[in-house]
């Protein structure tokens, strides 16, 4: 099988080096560059990359993608897709080559993956889910915007899963994604029934605080004949949430909080959004109930809409506090230990592991005196 690497770059000289140690194993490397003042271009070719210069404008991630395939002679059997900033695991060649036709009839045309999307200080994986960037060269375009997804056009998609090696995402954090909020404008303008697109949208007015356009947008999610998916679904209620908490309408907050723990019971990140909604409205009760069920659900990280705070020392220190102020004075020394443990291992602040220490010795003082009364 002849299997090549593509991908698009703009100004990731300080990512090039591991980039084309990581895709060694493939028969060629194809980059569109889209524009780099600094030494992309020469790095990638000095270490055997074929390079063309590019630039796409009006900007649009599906058109670079799409001009970066075309470089790929017509003859490649396996195309993979991944950024400057990812990384694909050691012997990943072979694991492609074996997932691709597994003892079947029907042609492999796309692989899915793991994908670890970010990870904890020790390098563990924090947000992973399975995405499909592996493909055949022909039949296949980029489609969207932004957040751009490759279909499979005039054949009938044959997909499997790889196992055997992953992609790790290490992204620039001095990048702006400033380029995000016009394309999913133009995106769900586009596309005005796609609701991965529009729940996109919303949650992208959430992060930029523009929380009436957010509440807007997500409500619409929530209504398209497409919006099926539970978990993406409770996403959109969870933030729709988090803009009323900003609104300070924390009544509606909680409403829009226990829907989303209805929609998708089974996922951490729903509970929490509920503790931090009964956190702001100081009722403790509440906040310890829905802290300790956020901790019971869930697998770290298993899809795009997981969020690390879920899975940080928050829970166990608002199941701390909670069963502090409930009296249950045990538990809460229980988790005020869980939470300094956790927050040390991902390397909190000395400000958070102050105030952590500072409760749990809080917690031990009130259980010592509380036994020393009971013993008078």
């Amino acid at each position: 099988m002849k299997v090549i690497v593509y991908a698009i770059a703009k100004n990731e000289e300080k990512h090039v080096d591991r980039f084309m140690d990581s895709v060694k194993e493939a028969d060629a490397v194809y980059v569109l560059d889209t524009g780099s003042t600094d030494s992309t271009v020469e790095k990638l070719k000095a270490l055997g990359a074929i390079v063309k210069i590019q630039e796409v404008n009006p900007w649009r991630f599906d058109a670079a993608r799409n001009l970066s395939l075309e470089m790929v002679p017509e003859d490649v059997d396996i195309c993979v897709c991944i950024d400057l900033d990812e990384v694909l695991t050691p012997g990943w060649r072979k694991a492609v080559e074996e997932s691709w036709a597994p003892n079947s009839t029907q042609k492999t045309t796309q692989l899915q993956y793991n994908y670890i999307w970010s990870h904890n200080p020790d390098n563990s994986a924090s947000v992973s889910f399975w995405i499909s960037k592996i493909h055949q060269r022909k039949n296949y375009i980029w489609e969207h915007p932004v957040h751009e997804v490759i279909n499979c056009i005039g054949v009938e998609a044959v997909v499997r899963k790889g196992y055997g090696f992953e992609v790790h995402h290490y992204p620039d954090k001095s990048k702006s994604r400033s380029s995000y909020l016009s394309l999913l404008e133009i995106a769900v303008k586009e596309s005005p029934n796609n609701d991965r697109d529009s729940h996109y949208l919303g949650r992208e007015y959430m992060l930029y605080k523009r929380n009436e356009e957010a509440i807007k947008e997500l409500e619409r999610h929530l209504t398209l004949e497409s919006a099926i998916w539970e978990e993406e679904r409770a996403a959109s209620m969870r933030f729709i949430a988090r803009c009323y908490m900003r609104l300070n309408k924390l009544h509606t907050a909680k409403k829009w909080a226990l829907k989303a723990c209805a929609e998708a019971p089974l996922e951490r990140e729903t509970w929490w959004e509920l503790a931090n909604v009964a956190h702001a409205q100081k009722d403790f009760r509440l906040m310890h109930f829905a802290a300790i069920t956020s901790l019971m659900n869930g697998k770290q990280g298993e899809k795009y809409i997981a969020e690390p705070s879920a899975w940080g020392y928050g829970p166990y220190d608002y199941a701390a506090v909670g069963a502090n102020y409930l009296g249950f004075l045990d538990e809460a020394i229980k988790y005020g230990h869980a939470a300094l443990d956790v927050a040390k291992k991902q390397k909190e602040s000395d400000e958070v592991i102050k105030r952590l220490s500072s409760n749990l010795e809080q917690y031990s003082l009130k259980l010592k005196n509380k036994l020393s009364k009971e013993q008078k």
